[in-house]
């Protein structure tokens, strides 16, 4: 699989307001002991990582992630940057990934890091 794709299938998590359809797409993408931080969230194994994604929407409604540039990757390593925003106008959170990758290609962990918020 392509770090595109890879990128792509995580980033579609996190715009996945059907939890049921999100979880599934977790269980393809993240490995069973998966582990997100960043900042201000983590979240470990699918049921940890389903809630913050969840909580994060909630915080947020109505946005929307996308790809920032495109992604970079050798061995099991993968970095990208990506925006996020309300759907129907400009973005207004950046952030730069870092993903450590399965034998199968699935995500093992990922770190973030925030360059862009809102204001609080």
């Amino acid at each position: 699989m392509t770090a595109e794709k890879i990128v792509d299938r995580y980033l579609a998590i996190w715009n996945e307001r059907d939890a049921d359809k999100r979880r599934a797409l977790i269980a393809q993408a993240w490995t069973e002991d998966a582990v997100y931080v960043d900042p201000v969230m983590r979240g470990a194994g699918h049921d940890g990582i389903d809630a913050m994604i969840a909580g994060a929407q909630a915080r947020f409604p109505g946005f929307r992630f996308s790809t920032l540039g495109a992604p970079d990757a050798h061995n099991d390593r993968l970095r990208f940057r990506w925006t996020a925003g309300p759907e129907d106008g400009p973005t207004v959170i950046d952030g730069a990934d870092y993903a450590t990758l399965a034998a199968d290609g699935r995500l093992a962990s990922v770190c973030g890091f925030l360059d862009r918020v809102p204001a609080q």
